[in-house]
Protein backbone atom coordinates (compact mmCIF):
# COMPACT_ATOMS: atom_id res chain seq x y z
CA UNK A 1 0.00 0.00 0.00
CA UNK A 2 1.03 3.46 -0.59
CA UNK A 3 2.17 5.21 2.46
CA UNK A 4 1.48 9.20 1.56
CA UNK A 5 -1.56 8.19 -1.10
CA UNK A 6 -2.39 11.52 -2.45
CA UNK A 7 -6.04 10.56 -4.18
CA UNK A 8 -8.25 7.90 -2.07
CA UNK A 9 -11.21 6.71 -3.95
CA UNK A 10 -14.66 5.76 -2.05
CA UNK A 11 -17.15 3.62 -3.61
CA UNK A 12 -19.97 2.19 -1.54
CA UNK A 13 -23.30 -0.08 -1.99
CA UNK A 14 -22.13 -1.37 -5.48
CA UNK A 15 -25.10 -4.29 -5.09
CA UNK A 16 -23.62 -6.47 -7.41
CA UNK A 17 -23.18 -3.71 -10.18
CA UNK A 18 -19.59 -1.94 -11.18
CA UNK A 19 -20.57 0.58 -13.40
CA UNK A 20 -17.78 1.32 -16.13
CA UNK A 21 -18.09 4.94 -15.13
CA UNK A 22 -17.04 4.15 -11.27
CA UNK A 23 -13.75 2.56 -13.15
CA UNK A 24 -13.04 5.26 -14.88
CA UNK A 25 -13.60 8.27 -12.35
CA UNK A 26 -11.40 5.80 -9.48
CA UNK A 27 -8.52 5.28 -12.27
CA UNK A 28 -5.57 6.94 -10.73
CA UNK A 29 -6.32 7.01 -6.99
CA UNK A 30 -3.51 5.38 -4.88
CA UNK A 31 -5.80 3.48 -2.79
CA UNK A 32 -9.58 2.41 -2.97
CA UNK A 33 -12.11 2.27 -0.23
CA UNK A 34 -15.32 0.23 -0.37
CA UNK A 35 -17.81 1.29 2.70
CA UNK A 36 -19.71 -2.05 1.90
CA UNK A 37 -22.96 -3.72 -0.10
CA UNK A 38 -20.07 -5.30 -2.42
CA UNK A 39 -22.88 -7.45 -3.89
CA UNK A 40 -20.12 -9.53 -6.07
CA UNK A 41 -16.44 -10.40 -5.15
CA UNK A 42 -15.75 -9.92 -8.56
CA UNK A 43 -16.32 -5.67 -7.72
CA UNK A 44 -13.46 -5.95 -5.91
CA UNK A 45 -11.07 -7.98 -7.63
CA UNK A 46 -12.19 -5.56 -10.76
CA UNK A 47 -11.21 -2.82 -8.42
CA UNK A 48 -7.76 -3.95 -7.25
CA UNK A 49 -6.64 -3.16 -10.45
CA UNK A 50 -6.63 -0.01 -10.34
CA UNK A 51 -4.97 0.39 -6.46
CA UNK A 52 -5.32 -1.65 -3.28
CA UNK A 53 -8.64 -1.90 -2.19
CA UNK A 54 -10.18 -1.59 1.67
CA UNK A 55 -13.63 -3.22 1.57
CA UNK A 56 -16.17 -3.65 4.69
CA UNK A 57 -18.89 -5.60 4.69
CA UNK A 58 -22.56 -4.51 4.17
CA UNK A 59 -26.03 -5.62 5.18
CA UNK A 60 -26.73 -7.19 1.66
CA UNK A 61 -23.20 -9.09 2.06
CA UNK A 62 -24.60 -11.99 3.32
CA UNK A 63 -23.01 -15.10 0.54
CA UNK A 64 -20.41 -17.10 1.97
CA UNK A 65 -17.56 -15.00 0.50
CA UNK A 66 -18.27 -11.84 1.94
CA UNK A 67 -17.63 -13.71 5.20
CA UNK A 68 -14.12 -13.12 4.53
CA UNK A 69 -15.01 -8.93 4.88
CA UNK A 70 -14.85 -7.03 8.29
CA UNK A 71 -17.45 -5.23 9.25
CA UNK A 72 -15.31 -2.61 9.73
CA UNK A 73 -11.27 -1.06 8.68
CA UNK A 74 -8.65 1.00 9.81
CA UNK A 75 -6.75 2.13 7.29
CA UNK A 76 -3.21 4.05 8.53
CA UNK A 77 -1.31 5.80 5.94
CA UNK A 78 1.50 8.65 7.08
CA UNK A 79 -0.95 11.41 6.16
CA UNK A 80 -4.37 10.26 7.23
CA UNK A 81 -6.34 7.60 9.58
CA UNK A 82 -9.80 6.68 8.66
CA UNK A 83 -12.07 4.50 10.08
CA UNK A 84 -14.78 2.60 7.81
CA UNK A 85 -17.89 1.15 8.30
CA UNK A 86 -20.84 0.50 6.13
CA UNK A 87 -23.56 1.73 8.50
CA UNK A 88 -22.92 5.09 10.00
CA UNK A 89 -25.39 4.00 12.85
CA UNK A 90 -23.49 1.60 14.23
CA UNK A 91 -20.75 3.40 15.08
CA UNK A 92 -19.59 2.30 18.61
CA UNK A 93 -16.67 4.90 18.85
CA UNK A 94 -15.68 8.32 19.43
CA UNK A 95 -13.70 8.74 16.35
CA UNK A 96 -11.74 12.05 17.36
CA UNK A 97 -10.44 10.36 20.86
CA UNK A 98 -10.05 7.35 18.69
CA UNK A 99 -7.17 9.63 16.32
CA UNK A 100 -9.42 9.00 13.49
CA UNK A 101 -9.39 12.02 11.39
CA UNK A 102 -11.96 10.64 8.64
CA UNK A 103 -14.72 8.14 8.70
CA UNK A 104 -16.01 7.00 5.71
CA UNK A 105 -19.28 5.35 5.63
CA UNK A 106 -22.62 3.93 3.15
CA UNK A 107 -25.11 2.38 3.45
CA UNK A 108 -27.84 5.23 3.11
CA UNK A 109 -27.45 5.95 -0.98
CA UNK A 110 -26.62 9.41 0.05
CA UNK A 111 -23.93 11.74 -0.59
CA UNK A 112 -23.16 13.10 2.58
CA UNK A 113 -19.67 15.52 3.87
CA UNK A 114 -19.86 16.51 7.31
CA UNK A 115 -17.18 18.28 9.53
CA UNK A 116 -17.83 16.93 13.35
CA UNK A 117 -15.17 17.51 16.35
CA UNK A 118 -12.45 17.75 13.85
CA UNK A 119 -13.63 14.96 12.27
CA UNK A 120 -14.53 14.50 8.16
CA UNK A 121 -17.95 11.98 7.89
CA UNK A 122 -17.89 11.14 4.39
CA UNK A 123 -20.73 8.64 2.25
CA UNK A 124 -19.84 8.56 -0.87
CA UNK A 125 -23.46 7.66 -2.02
CA UNK A 126 -24.23 4.59 -4.10
CA UNK A 127 -22.36 3.42 -7.10
CA UNK A 128 -24.57 0.77 -8.06
CA UNK A 129 -28.24 0.65 -9.36
CA UNK A 130 -30.48 3.54 -8.69
CA UNK A 131 -32.38 3.62 -5.71
CA UNK A 132 -35.21 6.21 -5.48
CA UNK A 133 -34.56 9.43 -7.35
CA UNK A 134 -30.89 9.45 -5.41
CA UNK A 135 -27.38 10.29 -7.52
CA UNK A 136 -25.15 7.37 -8.47
CA UNK A 137 -21.76 8.30 -7.19
CA UNK A 138 -18.31 8.06 -6.13
CA UNK A 139 -16.46 10.31 -4.12
CA UNK A 140 -12.51 11.05 -4.05
CA UNK A 141 -10.95 12.08 -1.18
CA UNK A 142 -7.76 14.36 -1.91
CA UNK A 143 -5.41 13.99 0.76
CA UNK A 144 -2.24 16.08 -0.60
CA UNK A 145 -3.16 19.39 0.21
CA UNK A 146 -4.70 20.57 3.13
CA UNK A 147 -7.29 21.44 3.72
CA UNK A 148 -8.55 17.94 2.57
CA UNK A 149 -10.97 18.49 -0.46
CA UNK A 150 -13.83 15.26 -1.56
CA UNK A 151 -15.30 15.18 -4.71
CA UNK A 152 -18.69 13.86 -5.31
CA UNK A 153 -18.86 12.70 -9.04
CA UNK A 154 -22.19 11.48 -10.06
CA UNK A 155 -21.40 8.42 -12.79
CA UNK A 156 -24.37 9.44 -14.97
CA UNK A 157 -23.33 13.37 -15.53
CA UNK A 158 -26.99 14.26 -13.97
CA UNK A 159 -26.32 16.36 -11.42
CA UNK A 160 -23.26 19.14 -10.74
CA UNK A 161 -22.38 20.22 -7.33
CA UNK A 162 -23.83 17.37 -5.03
CA UNK A 163 -21.60 18.35 -2.58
Amino acid sequence: MNRNPKTIGLISDTHGLLRPQALRVLEGSDLIVHAGDVGDPEILEALKTIAPVFAVRGNVDTEPWAQALPETEVIETDSITIYVLHDLHALDLDPSAAGFQVVVSGHSHKPAREERGGVLFINPGSAGPRRFDLPVTVALLHVDKSPWKVDVVDLLGERKGLL
